[in-house]
């Protein structure tokens, strides 16, 4: 009943190992143990570090790489999204800069059309990440339970990639979050 995925990071088990950390350094601290409480606070620092790992992926133009293997192309809306907003800020510049309204205007527009289609798209690629990740979890386990190594197989690629196509939206809504704090 060995998943391919046992050593991957987990997010899950990140939060369990610091909650119990917590409590151990609690007691610790509370009966005077400075045992228990330096291996509570040690496991916290490991969970930490588990969690860390966990949310950890590489995004690429067009597609996202999670830790454990999964790979996700980003639905087309969104890079069609993205490069619509960038044309539209260049048009609504230099419509600015030549004092073209209706360039601007035009600019502006496709701007904004971008940044719902950019949207639309990552909501699409968050909605079926989050399931592939579901049913690959409860398939996985299933597959386990009755010996399927090959659907375990499976089960695991498909909530890996469904994994690694959540961490791609997340990502870029993080890079969209910290450009807005800029300006």
């Amino acid at each position: 009943m060995s998943s391919n995925n046992e050593n991957a990071p987990s997010t899950l088990q990140s939060y369990v190992d610091s909650t119990t950390g917590a409590i151990q350094s609690a007691i610790g601290s509370l009966t005077g143990s400075t045992g228990d409480k330096a291996q509570g606070e040690v496991r916290k620092d490991a969970a930490q570090t588990e969690h860390d790992s966990s949310q950890a992926a590489v995004k690429a133009p067009g597609a996202t790489l999670s830790t454990d293997g999964g790979i996700a192309k980003d639905d087309p809306d969104r890079s069609q999204g993205s490069w619509n907003q960038t044309v539209g800020s260049a048009k609504e510049a230099v419509g600015g800069l030549i004092g073209n309204d209706s360039l601007k205007s035009s600019g502006r527009q496709q701007n904004l059309e971008g940044q719902q289609q950019e949207a639309k798209g990552q909501l699409s690629d968050l909605g079926s990440g989050v399931a592939s990740r579901a049913q690959g979890t409860v398939g996985g386990a299933v597959a386990g339970l009755t010996g399927d190594r090959e659907g375990q197989e499976h089960y695991d690629r498909m909530r890996a990639d469904g994994k690694a196509q959540q961490r791609g939206v997340e990502h870029d809504i993080q890079k969209q979050a910290e450009a807005e704090r800029k300006d």
